[in-house]
C-alpha cells in the first residue's frame, strides 16, 4: 500500500505563505478552453513563485476576444489597467438567471462559499468532467455529481447554487471584470502592494518565461524560485495531472515523463486515463501492495 506522508512535505505553505509582495487577479470562464490551457503554467508558478505572490480567480462573462481570430502579439496584450481599489458591489441586483453558460460560473461562486480552496477544488473538478469525460457542465446534474467528487458539503452546495447571495457574488466578479476592462479569458491582472500604482493586465496563454519578466519588472528585481515538490507529492495536491502538466512543470522530455509514468503505473502507484485531451494520471489509492 502507497504510504500517503511518504512524498509529503508542507505544500499549503509553499503556495500560500504569507506578507507576499504581489497579487495577481486571474479571470477565467469554466467553458474556455484556454482557461484549461493556463493551468499548467499557474500550478508552475504557484510552486516555484507562490510565495511572491496571493492568486485570486475571478469568473469573468465578458468573453467578446475568446477564440475570436488569430493571438495578438505579447508586446499588445500587455496592458496597464485600472488602480486596485475596493469595488462596491452593494448596489447589484442578484437577480442573475440560473441559465447556460452561466451556471457553471455561478457553481463555482457557490463552492466557494464552502472556502477558497474548496472553491478551486470544484473549478478544477468542473474541467475535468468538462475536458476529460466531455460531460455537459452546464447541466444542474452534472454540477451536482462534481460537488460531490470534489468533497463540497453538496446539500449546502445545491441550496447556495440557488441563492441570492451566489448570484451577487458571481454578479460581483462580473463588475470587476468590467473594471479592470477584462474582455477576454484567461487574462491575469498584476499589482504590487502600492495601491497607488497601477496594475498590468495580460492576456492570453504565454510562454512561461513571460509572467517570469513581468514579475521581476513589478518586483524590480528576479524573483528566486522554490524548489519543486516531489513528483507524487505534485500529482496527489492536484489529484489528477497531465503527462503535459509534469513535463511543462518538471521542463522534462514528454518521453521521459511518460516512461517514469508507465514505472509508477506497473508498480501500481498510480492510475492512467486515456482522453482526446491527452493522457492524465492520479494515484492510485486502491493499491494494496
Amino acid at each position: 500500500m502507497i504510504d500517503k506522508n511518504r512524498y509529503d512535505f508542507n505544500l499549503s505553505s509553499l503556495i500560500s505563505s504569507s506578507d507576499r509582495p504581489l497579487e495577481m487577479y486571474l479571470f477565467i470562464d469554466p467553458l474556455c478552453s484556454d482557461c484549461f490551457a493556463l493551468e499548467p503554467i499557474i500550478k508552475k508558478l504557484q510552486f516555484e513563485y507562490g510565495h511572491y505572490f496571493s492568486l485570486t480567480y475571478v469568473l469573468s462573462g465578458k468573453l467578446t476576444d475568446l477564440n475570436s481570430g488569430p493571438r495578438h502579439s505579447i508586446t499588445k496584450k500587455l496592458e496597464k489597467t485600472v488602480r486596485r481599489k475596493c469595488i462596491d458591489c452593494d448596489d447589484i441586483q442578484a437577480d442573475l438567471n440560473l441559465t447556460a453558460p452561466f451556471l457553471a460560473s455561478i457553481a463555482v461562486k457557490a463552492a466557494e462559499l464552502q472556502g477558497k480552496k474548496a472553491g478551486i477544488r470544484f473549478l478544477r473538478k468542473l474541467q475535468e468532467y468538462f475536458y476529460l469525460k466531455g460531460e455537459d457542465i452546464t447541466e444542474l446534474n452534472t454540477l451536482i455529481k462534481c460537488a460531490h467528487d470534489s468533497l463540497l458539503d453538496v446539500e449546502e452546495f445545491y441550496k447556495d447554487i440557488h441563492s441570492e447571495s451566489t448570484s451577487h457574488a458571481f454578479q460581483c466578479d462580473l463588475k470587476i471584470s468590467n473594471e479592470m476592462d477584462v474582455t477576454e479569458t484567461p487574462t491575469i491582472v498584476f499589482f504590487n502592494n502600492n495601491v497607488e500604482e497601477e496594475g498590468l493586465k495580460l492576456a492570453g496563454v504565454n510562454p512561461y518565461e513571460v509572467y517570469i519578466e513581468i514579475m521581476t519588472d513589478i518586483l524590480g528585481e528576479r524573483p528566486v524560485s522554490n524548489s519543486l515538490p516531489p513528483l507524487l507529492s505534485f500529482i496527489r495536491y492536484h489529484e489528477i495531472v497531465s503527462t503535459d502538466d509534469i513535463a511543462f512543470v518538471y521542463d522534462l522530455p514528454h518521453l521521459q515523463v511518460e516512461l517514469e509514468m508507465k514505472k509508477l503505473l506497473l508498480q501500481q502507484v498510480v492510475e492512467r486515463i486515456h482522453t482526446e485531451h491527452g493522457t492524465f494520471w492520479r494515484i492510485n489509492y486502491n493499491n494494496k501492495k
